[in-house]
Parts: C-alpha cells; sequence; structure tokens
C-alpha cells in the first residue's frame, strides 16, 4: 500500500509537521537508490513539498534518475548536519518516485520552484511507503516512531 504526502498528512499531521519541519533546515538531502545490480547508491538531493506530493528533481542523464526510471524505489534521510542539533530528530521516508510527464503538472511545479532548466529536467511523484522519525526524550530515551500507509503511527520507546 502507498499514499501521497497529503494522505499521510491528514493521517498524521503532528508527524508530517515535524518531517517537513525538519527537511527544512537544509536544502541538501541523502537519496538512496538502487543500481541496476541491486547495489544502493547515495546521492545529494533537494526535495520539494508541494501541492500535497512530496517531490524530487533531477537533472536528466544523472544516476540517481536513471536508477529511478528501472526501479522506482528509494529512501530519503533528511540532512543531519554536523550532528549537534537535529533538531527534530532523523527523519526518512521511503517510498516509489513516479516519473512525472504530464506538461500541466510539471508547469505547476516550475511556476513554484525554480529549476536550471525547467525544459530538461526529470520530476518525479512519490508514493509513500513508510515514514520514520528517530529522536532523544527527555535525554534518555531512544524513540522510533513509524507510519506506514493505512496504519497509525507506532511509536517504540528504548532506554
Amino acid at each position: 500500500m502507498t499514499s501521497n504526502w497529503a494522505t499521510f498528512t491528514a493521517a498524521e499531521p503532528d508527524l508530517a509537521k515535524t518531517v517537513e519541519e525538519r527537511f527544512g533546515q537544509f536544502q541538501h538531502h541523502i537519496l538512496a537508490t538502487l543500481r541496476r545490480d541491486g547495489s544502493p547508491r547515495t546521492s545529494g538531493l533537494e526535495v520539494r513539498f508541494l501541492h500535497g506530493e512530496f517531490w524530487l528533481g533531477m537533472m536528466p542523464g544523472s544516476l540517481k534518475a536513471h536508477d529511478l526510471l528501472r526501479d522506482p524505489r528509494f529512501a530519503i534521510q533528511a540532512n543531519p548536519g554536523d550532528g549537534t542539533g537535529m533538531g527534530g530528530g532523523d527523519v526518512r521516508i521511503s517510498g516509489r518516485a513516479l516519473l512525472v510527464e504530464d506538461p500541466e503538472v510539471i508547469t505547476s511545479y516550475t511556476d513554484s520552484v525554480q529549476v536550471p532548466d525547467p525544459d530538461d529536467f526529470h520530476l518525479f511523484r512519490t508514493e509513500l511507503t513508510e515514514v520514520t522519525r528517530t529522536f532523544i526524550e527527555d535525554e534518555k530515551y531512544l524513540v522510533v516512531q513509524v507510519w506506514k500507509p493505512g496504519e497509525p503511527v507506532r511509536t517504540a520507546k528504548r532506554t
């Protein structure tokens, strides 16, 4: 089962807000894709939360774009920064990235987001399969929150 960003936000507004804020702390994040041989590839990437969707945009011909065109599964981790301030905790989003080819959707995106060449880039709309947040609570608990479409957030605390 998958979900878009708007569905996740409606189901879990507090977690969605925290995740968006965490991604908003930095411009570049870490995308994991699968190479042709199945091994992982990590790449830097900018993301956008816009029009109820979580968008990934990238240059044509990039290896990460080729990976997603071949196998749409991805995971993206918010930039951890220097490790001293991760306000909001560590957040990750996993799912499937689907190439957008509809010119109206692309125009709607480029009207809101400046891209180097609006006529020459790959735009992917995402279908979410999991959102995870890990953080420290009260300086003694490791808390892991996991959301999957159609399920409530599961929370685990460890000392």
